[in-house]
């Protein structure tokens, strides 16, 4: 498994994850923000994501030798700016994602619309998914609600690391592990969701073993972090 590491406001870490399995399948984890935005830092004062080409989720893939052909399965935990910029850049993926998200956003909630062009495909390949469910042997999805409707977090299963849960969203940084205490942000649509989604990944980690729990946006856990080309096996 390979973090990629896709720009971001402030300091935070946006993260995307590939994902190789034994038999060669390519699993892609969110596509970070629109390569529209390359270099516009430059041209409008107003831009506060410095991102550059090689910060574009292709190029990153590219350094590894997967093209855009090669991803097989596009996990979208959710479709908020900073997770899925660049959906159409893998014509041929299945893109994953949980039914009751995609619904929201096709239903017209607002903060998805600027991206619609990224999730609404006529013609795209869609696996709808209904909870919890299992992509491939060692690929899990699991559903965690409250951040938006429909966020998706994943259970990675690596022979070496052992498990490695992909918190995203639902947790964005160690601080808020506790769920009757963690902070809600200006982010999150609902509370008891965010802290009922949070009790369930805690929960799993423990009772799964997880070995490494990457939070969707922790400055500090990101500095201590393998990113690609280094590899979690």
């Amino acid at each position: 498994m390979q973090l990629a590491d896709f720009p971001g406001m402030g300091g935070a870490p946006v993260p995307g994850y590939l994902v190789q399995t034994d038999d060669g399948q390519n699993v892609l984890i969110d596509t970070g923000v629109s390569r529209q935005l390359i270099g516009a830092y430059g041209r409008s004062p107003g831009v506060g994501i410095r991102m550059e080409a090689d910060d574009y989720v292709v190029s990153q893939l590219d350094r590894i030798g997967v093209s855009p052909e090669d991803v097989r399965y596009l996990v979208c935990t959710h479709y908020d700016g900073d997770h899925a910029g660049n959906h159409d850049a893998f014509p041929s993926a299945e893109l994953v994602v949980q039914r009751v998200h995609h619904e929201a956003a096709m239903a017209g909630m607002d903060r998805f619309q600027s991206l619609r062009a990224q999730w609404d495909r006529p013609g795209g390949r869609y696996r709808f998914v209904d909870g919890d469910a299992e992509l491939l042997p060692g690929i899990e999805l699991i559903e965690t609600s409250g951040h938006v409707p429909g966020h998706q977090a994943v259970l990675v299963r690596l022979a070496e690391t052992g498990p490695v849960l992909l918190a995203i969203d639902a947790i964005p940084a160690r601080n808020q592990l506790d769920p009757d205490t963690r902070e809600i942000t200006p982010f999150d649509q609902e509370e008891a969701g965010v802290r009922a989604s949070t009790r369930k990944l805690v929960e799993l980690a423990a009772s799964e073993q997880v070995t490494l729990m990457v939070f969707g946006h922790d400055a500090e856990q990101w500095q201590g972090l393998r990113k690609l080309p280094d590899f979690y096996s």
